[in-house]
């Protein structure tokens, strides 16, 4: 492509017919035209006369002008005419090498580098040049192609969740040994990484090398930690700058299982810093369903961290079978569990019947021998429930009859009667050290302090099943801790007591390592290498470079030490990670990482993502020639007057017919788009919004019934597409069960056909919203400019008798059962088709008989499209209320939207006499 002024041309020797138009204007001006003709019959006297001197007409200027504008005009289309030119990437020729980082880094600003990908491919398509693509983040050997075949393989290129390293971009450019000369188009993400320098000096050395890099700051998150009641959170920037607000979002579900946002916080980057603290004061039930924390506005692995075990401290009801003596804490049969669970732990305490309904994670029995019928059943649909029960001996259990015949249910293995002490019929003489633990069991790894030792303990009964039940043992090889599974849960008997009169076990570290291992408290520092060492972890989700997590599937499992060492990359993805009942994150930024910015040398040009799209306009220059040509034909013929004869009239109306022709590709687009826009509203039930010529309101619309269509999703059968945004002039109505209707104060009024559009619509079905968004300053009716425009906009519809929203409507129960109906406002303010005057209320049932269709209009004020309305992320975009009691109000919002949806597409069913036994039950009557 040759650049000339500014625009650029695919043929640019075509220009030098350009030079032929002074020429070309010498000869049509030399050219007279066509004589007129008429008929006169003394022209006769004329005939045989000669004249002497014969002058010509010439041509008038003003058509030759219009001739050479139409040649000129060829000429140019022809030579390949296109705006916005790359004048540094159009004199290249030969391979094209596009480098990207592929890291996380880039996946915020995804989009916006695979626009400049492709706008670079256009450019090499128009040059000839064979492109490759080097991920530096995933290298596979690079292979020349043309650039058209490479443009539909662009959407498969997506950021890995690591960064490019040393020996990646060793890898990367030993793949390029055999190839000589390449120009390259490194795609950066912002971040340095070893191997960086190494890899530009390899690109400089077979040809020019072009950076393009967004300007914006790489924002990151470290992981979470717990410390003095509080959840600590840090961001982190790769450059320093000037001062900085974000906010950190906590994410996972609500009580009702929905994924949502449970807190926020803002973090400060002070001016030159790079890195923002802050802190999150949970309640412990809140802080448990935490999944992750992620900053707003980001999209990118790094920019979240998981929470795991660390943040969650799990509640563990502890029950002895003697109260604590007053005065002597240490002979208290809990005193060593309580100190070494508080840390870590919510305690709780109580008889047992009282504590099974709180539903704790982990319930303690120290020396607790038999249980009531009753106890034993609620504990045993507990532990089936996937509880767990853990049981130390004493006294009390060593003299009963607790699992001696037959196992007992409440116990993982059968007991011999008595106990083993020294002294007795089994005395040891010396007191025992427990034995190395074995592979497989959840203490493997733990190192035994040699003061560790047991004087006393009760003894289990062989039988087949108990040396896979042993998961410690002594030296001697007799068991010292036992599990089974039950059901969803698990039993676990510590065969010593949970004091230090059996054994030293309680005054040693090792217990609590071995409480911790049996997931009995959640610690709130990250384990050490050590700590992790000869366990194995298997990842139960990962997640991609966007920060979105997925189900691991059959990825191996990894050694515990190099679950906190490796560095993340394919043999190690970040994610979640469990092993038995425990589970660690493994995230992209660990503590102590930083961010460092890449700096390029001046001699590499750095750009950003934002390229000018390259326009042709040959077919417009073309386009314009056949119009200058078609005027000038009318413009000679209407010289030679010929243009009114009746020949010459049916060839213009021939001509004005096909004129628009011209325009075909125009038309033939608006008819496929209306064709496409028909096909794609019929083939999947979508939700629909009326556009209002306000672009911030019909933005608000579209991200509310995108939310609402994702709600729907989630929690019923429907699962509606993409909102759809119809103008009430041109589009088909028919196609939406429902129309969201925003109220503007200066929105126009619809035509007569669009009104009749409507009404037909309302006559077929169909259901309009209409949500005059004022409901904090107004009540129904006039008394706004929202309410007085409504009534405008209304009057020509063809709307029945509309009353107050009664308790008994279809839609306080077609999903959920609702009394109120809020949206970003909270007026009880609905108005619906009016009852029947003959509808009553049948004895018995709680609703009147309604069951005769669905209300055409739905009037209100409380602005549910900003209640519903998400960003692309699936985070709300418009703040409700305050705190809890906002995202009550906004669940509740959502629900009443899924009631409407559900009104319109099952009408009045719920009303039915077959639902009133349900209906009964769940109001509670």
């Amino acid at each position: 492509m040759t650049v000339l002024g500014g625009i650029g041309f695919t043929a640019p020797w075509l220009l030098l017919a350009l030079l032929a138009l002074p020429i070309l204007w010498i000869i049509l001006r030399a050219v007279p035209p066509a004589p007129m003709r008429r008929r006169f019959p003394g022209v006769a006297l004329l005939l045989g006369l000669k004249d002497d001197e014969t002058v010509s007409d010439r041509t008038p200027w003003w058509l030759l002008l219009l001739r050479m504008l139409a040649a000129a005009a060829i000429i140019i289309g022809l030579a390949g005419p296109v705006l916005n030119p790359n004048e540094d990437q159009a004199q290249g020729s030969g391979p094209l090498l596009i480098v990207l980082d592929g890291s996380w880094a880039g996946a915020t600003r995804w989009a916006e580098q695979e626009e400049a990908i492709a706008a670079q491919l256009t450019r090499a398509s128009r040059a000839g040049r064979t492109v490759a693509f080097l991920d530096l983040a995933r290298p596979q050997p690079p292979v020349f192609q043309t650039a058209d075949a490479w443009r539909s393989r662009l959407p498969g290129f997506r950021p890995a969740p690591w960064q490019p390293d040393q020996a990646r971009s060793t890898l990367a450019l030993s793949f390029l040994d055999d190839t000589a000369d390449f120009d390259t188009l490194w795609f950066s993400d912002g971040l340095d990484y070893p191997g960086r320098e190494a890899a530009l000096q390899r690109f400089e050395s077979s040809g020019s090398v072009e950076v393009y890099q967004t300007a914006a700051n790489v924002l990151a998150m470290a992981p979470a930690g717990f410390e003095d009641g509080a959840v600590q959170l840090t961001a982190i920037r790769a450059a320093a700058g000037p001062e900085r607000d974000v906010t950190v979002q906590a994410r996972g579900k609500d009580p009702a299982g929905n994924a949502s946002i449970l807190a926020t916080a803002t973090a400060t980057f002070a001016a030159g810093e790079t890195t923002a603290d802050t802190a999150l004061s949970l309640p412990s039930e809140l802080r448990a369903r935490i999944t992750r924390f992620d900053l707003q506005g980001q999209r990118s692995a790094g920019s979240t961290t998981l929470a795991d075990d660390g943040l969650r401290r799990r509640e563990v009801a502890l029950i002895a079978g003697r109260e604590s003596r007053e005065g002597l804490e240490l002979l208290s049969p809990l005193h060593y569990i309580e100190q070494a669970l508080a840390p870590n732990a919510d305690l709780i305490g109580g008889a047992l019947d009282e504590i099974l309904p709180a539903n704790p994670d982990v319930i303690v029995l120290a020396d607790v021998a038999t249980l009531s019928p009753a106890e034993e059943e609620g504990l045993g649909t507990w532990i089936d429930n996937g509880g767990m029960l853990v049981r130390f001996a004493g006294p009390r259990v060593a003299a009963s009859d607790v699992s001696r015949a037959d196992e007992d249910p409440m116990m993982p293995v059968r007991l011999r009667s008595g106990g083993r002490t020294v002294g007795g019929a089994m005395s040891w003489g010396q007191p025992k050290a427990l034995a190395p633990f074995r592979e497989g069991s959840p203490f493997f790894g733990l190192a035994i302090p040699e003061d560790v030792q047991v004087t006393s303990q009760v003894m289990a009964q062989p039988d087949p099943t108990l040396a896979e039940r042993v998961i410690a043992e002594l030296t001697d090889g007799t068991p010292l801790v036992t599990r089974k599974a039950r059901e969803q849960g698990q039993i676990v008997l510590f065969h010593v007591t949970a004091t230090a009169d059996w054994s030293t076990l309680p005054l040693s570290g090792l217990f609590v390592q071995m409480l911790e291992r049996l997931a009995i408290s959640s610690s709130a520092s990250r384990p050490d290498a050590g700590q992790l060492e000869g366990t194995t972890w298997t990842p139960e989700q990962v997640m991609d470079g966007f920060g979105t997590l997925r189900e691991a599937g059959t990825l191996p499992g990894v050694p515990g030490a190099d679950l906190l060492t490796a560095r993340p990359g394919p043999d190690m993805q970040p994610g979640i990670y469990a092993s038995g009942d425990r589970r660690l994150a493994r995230n992209v930024i660990e503590d102590g990482d930083t961010l460092t910015p890449v700096i390029w040398p001046e001699r590499i040009p750095v750009k950003g993502f934002a390229v000018p799209p390259e326009q042709p306009v040959a077919g417009w220059l073309l386009s314009f020639a056949i119009l200058l040509l078609l005027a000038d034909v009318i413009a000679s013929l209407a010289l030679s007057g010929r243009l009114l004869s009746r020949a010459n009239r049916i060839a213009v109306v021939a001509l004005i017919a096909l004129a628009p022709l011209s325009m075909a590709p125009g038309a033939q687009a608006q008819a496929a788009e209306d064709d496409a826009f028909a096909l794609n509203a019929a083939a999947e039930l979508a939700l629909a919004y009326v556009l209002t010529g306000n672009r911030s309101v019909d933005e608000m619309s579209d991200a509310g019934l995108r939310g609402l269509s994702d709600t729907l999703f989630f929690r019923t059968s429907v699962e509606p597409a993409a909102p759809v945004g119809v103008d009430l002039e041109m589009d088909e109505l028919a196609f939406f069960p429902v129309l969201y209707w925003p109220i503007t104060p200066d929105q126009p009024r619809p035509s007569a056909e669009a009104y009749a559009k409507l009404n037909a619509y309302l006559r077929s079905g169909g259901l309009i919203l209409f949500d005059t968004r004022d409901a904090d300053v107004a009540r129904f009716g006039n008394a706004s400019p929202n309410g007085r425009k409504l009534q405008d906009l209304a009057a020509p519809l063809d709307i029945p008798p509309l009353e107050p929203l009664p308790a008994d409507h279809v839609l306080t129960r077609t999903f959920y059962l609702l009394q109120d109906f809020p949206g970003r406002h909270t007026s009880r303010d609905v108005w619906v088709e009016a009852a029947p005057p003959d509808a009553e209320q049948v004895e018995g049932m709680p609703f009147r008989n309604l069951n005769d269709g669905v209300t055409p209009v739905v009037i209100g004020g409380n602005d549910w499209a900003a209640a519903w309305a998400i960003s692309t992320t699936g985070a709300p975009l418009v703040p409700i209320g305050r705190g809890f009691t906002g995202e009550r109000q906004r669940e509740l919002a959502f629900r009443f939207g899924v009631n409407l949806i559900m009104h319109v597409l099952t009408g009045n069913y719920k009303s039915d006499q077959v639902h009133v036994p349900a209906l009964l039950d769940r109001l509670g009557q």
